[in-house]
C-alpha cells in the first residue's frame, strides 16, 4: 500500500527572490508538501514509528526556508525535498509547492510561486 501524506499551507517568512529588495528582508511563503512511501505497515499497526512524523516534516520546512537566502523559489523546493527525504529513507518522492504571498510585482496577483516533484534516487 503506497500512500501520500500531504501537508498544506506550512507558513514562514524568509529571504528569497532576485531584487535588491527581496535580499534584505523576509517575506510571507507557504508550502505545500505531498509525501509518496509505504503506508500499510503504519496503516496495520497504528503506530507512528512505521510512517513519516509530519511534524518532524514541517518543522524542516521552516528551517531550510529561514535558514537559507535563496534566489529562486526552485532552488528553495529542490532544498526542501532533499531535506524531506533525510527524515525518511522510506519515502519515494516528493511533491513541494512554494509560493510567495506578497510578490514584488505591480499586477494584483494573489501568490507566485513553483511545484515540482523529486523522486528518490537509487
Amino acid at each position: 500500500m503506497i500512500g501520500t501524506i500531504e501537508l498544506r499551507g506550512v507558513r514562514c517568512d524568509a529571504v528569497v527572490g532576485v531584487l535588491s529588495e527581496e535580499r534584505t528582508r523576509t517575506q510571507p511563503l507557504v508550502v505545500d508538501l505531498d509525501i509518496t512511501r509505504p503506508l500499510a505497515d503504519a496503516a496495520r499497526t497504528d503506530d507512528i514509528a512505521q510512517t513519516t512524523n509530519y511534524a518532524l516534516v514541517v518543522d524542516e520546512v521552516v528551517r531550510v526556508a529561514t535558514d537559507g537566502k535563496y534566489f529562486l523559489l526552485e532552488a528553495l523546493a529542490a532544498a526542501v525535498a532533499e531535506a524531506t527525504f533525510a527524515l525518511d529513507g522510506a519515502i519515494t518522492s516528493v511533491e513541494v509547492a512554494v509560493r510567495k504571498l506578497a510578490p514584488p510585482i505591480d499586477t494584483d496577483i494573489d501568490t507566485v510561486g513553483v511545484r515540482l516533484r523529486v523522486d528518490r534516487t537509487p
